[in-house]
């Protein structure tokens, strides 16, 4: 199976899985999120939010195709960005950190290994532009697709808990001590993310064996 990774733009935005295109947990405070659920504004509100990050901060968000299919996506950005950060009890986010907000891989590639090759690829790109690390809000009773990660999978793919809550700890992935996980990542990941170019300059695919292989030589 060919895979890619392109940055999540207002071109790609339509890409992502129902209820995600409309969803607005993570751009908006609560209250401004039921009105906004209320007045039927929320794939507006998701543009919106995602232009003005993106001309103000850049990428922020990663999809991952395989065979030219939407397979799954991550989002992330700094906390002043995502309003919602402040209603989790184990808020603040270290100022030196980068949020991983949301994600989902579709069910049809669960199982592929997709979700670490996001996560490798928002730590590639959070670390280039000089954060020390991503942190991210666990689900500890999580039991089926929502805004929130799984924190099992988060400890699976190299966060650590940093303050423990009953549901929802605050973990994080410190990307300049992690040397293990970050040769990993450079290895299985460089010529993923190589594939990102810009609109006009279509990448072609690349495999994961081929990042495999580059990564050894």
């Amino acid at each position: 199976m060919a895979r890619r990774l392109e940055p999540l733009t207002l071109a790609n935005l339509d890409e992502l899985p129902v209820p995600c295109r409309h969803c607005v947990f993570w751009e908006l405070d609560p209250v401004a999120a039921r009105q906004a659920v209320r007045n039927g504004d929320t794939a507006l509100e998701k543009e919106a939010w995602l232009s003005q990050l993106l001309l103000d901060w850049g990428t922020a968000g990663m999809v991952l195709y395989v065979d030219d299919e939407p397979a799954g996506f991550a989002v992330y950005a700094p906390a002043k960005y995502l309003p919602r950060v402040q209603a989790f009890p184990t808020a603040p986010v270290s100022p030196d950190a980068v949020v991983l907000a949301t994600g989902r891989v579709l069910p049809r590639y669960l199982g592929l290994g997709l979700g670490k090759i996001l996560v490798q690829a928002v730590a590639k790109d959070v670390l280039k532009r000089g954060f020390r690390a991503v942190e991210a809000f666990g689900d500890s009773r999580w039991d089926g697709p929502s805004c929130v990660w799984p924190t099992e999978f988060l400890r699976a793919v190299g966060f650590g808990v940093v303050r423990e809550h009953p549901r929802n700890p605050r973990l994080r992935l410190d990307l300049r001590s992690a040397i293990t996980w970050r040769s990993e990542m450079e290895a299985a990941v460089e010529r993923l993310m190589g594939a990102i170019r810009p609109e006009h300059s279509p990448p072609a695919p690349v495999t994961v064996r081929d990042a495999l292989r580059s990564g050894s030589e």
